[in-house]
């Protein structure tokens, strides 16, 4: 049985080994990648690569110049790319928070701690999670990993992630299972997509796909009654967290080992604190995969703080 680190680790290598470098994210400097993540949103990339040759031919391809420049202009120019009208509004509001917290310098904005940004970025209107994420990524190499239709779509087709999983959800599936690195998760996303255009199209061509069957060599199971989880909606993600003391330790071996004596250790620790000293104090967050039975029975034990 393989796990989900594993199975990652074993995706990357059929498709590099099938597709080789991908040499992302195209463009001539940072500023032109963060462009060409605002104008890529719902359109394709040859679409894309019309509108900043435009930009480019005007010498629009900087923060001041397009600071200065009408929004009407700026439409006109990215015309190609699609939605130009929400497009340049989206433009002018990226340069006005440039210009705002960063005196218009990337360098600057990428200097701090790359999550701040992050959350600070989602607050500028146009700007949504996988945009910022390609910002951060290919713009600012920054080591998060950025989730799209197409990462969606391949891994929801062989049943690693719920269809209707959230982009967190998504994300957190590759970055707490693979390295902490950015040119793997560069990589990886962009082989991902090249995936989604050769092979795992809307209407799947199955034969010419690297990873055919690939996600029968991992098996979910119920961490409490150990029945096989084949499906993603037959996977229920619980997340328990628990106060304790400083002094208690927990580790993923305990856990797996024990789970009932260890919850209900935690708990007879932490019934023994007062509020006030309770609250500042550490505690624990694990997740367990459960089926819908046990999900419900856990759920009913920890309300009542029921373990038997």
């Amino acid at each position: 049985m393989k796990s989900n680190k594993e199975i990652l680790e074993e995706i990357y290598q059929k498709l590099y080994g099938c597709f080789g470098p991908q040499y992302w994210w195209p463009g001539e400097t940072d500023f032109e990648v963060i462009l060409g993540a605002i104008l890529t949103q719902n359109t394709a990339w040859s679409n894309v690569e019309k509108a900043i040759k435009n930009l480019r031919k005007k010498g629009f391809l900087n923060p001041g110049s397009l600071k200065s420049v009408p929004l009407k202009k700026l439409a006109n120019l990215i015309r190609p790319s699609g939605y130009y009208n929400q497009k340049a509004k989206k433009i002018k509001n990226f340069i006005e928070f440039l210009f705002t917290n960063y005196q218009g310098s990337l360098r600057r904005m990428f200097s701090g701690d790359f999550l701040i940004l992050r959350s600070r970025l989602l607050e500028v209107n146009g700007i949504g999670p996988e945009t910022a994420d390609s910002i951060l990524l290919y713009a600012g190499r920054k080591p998060i990993f950025v989730v799209d239709a197409y990462t969606r779509r391949i891994l929801s087709r062989h049943s690693l992630v719920n269809p209707d999983a959230s982009y967190a959800e998504i994300q957190n599936y590759f970055m707490d299972n693979l390295k902490n690195d950015t040119g793997l998760f560069n990589e990886y996303h962009a082989l991902l997509v090249r995936l989604a255009k050769e092979a795992c199209k809307a209407k799947p061509n199955c034969s010419l796909c690297p990873l055919a069957k690939i996600e029968e060599s991992i098996r979910y199971s119920c961490d409490s009654c150990s029945r096989h989880l084949g499906r993603p909606e037959d996977r229920y993600i619980l997340e328990v967290k628990l106060y304790a003391s400083p002094e208690v330790e927990l580790n993923r071996k305990e856990v797996k080992k024990n789970l009932r004596e260890e919850i209900k250790r935690l708990i007879e620790e932490s019934a023994k604190m007062d509020k006030k000293e309770l609250e500042e104090e550490v505690y624990v967050c694990y997740k367990l995969i459960l089926c819908k039975k046990c999900r419900d029975v856990f759920n009913k034990r920890l309300k009542h703080k029921e373990f038997v």
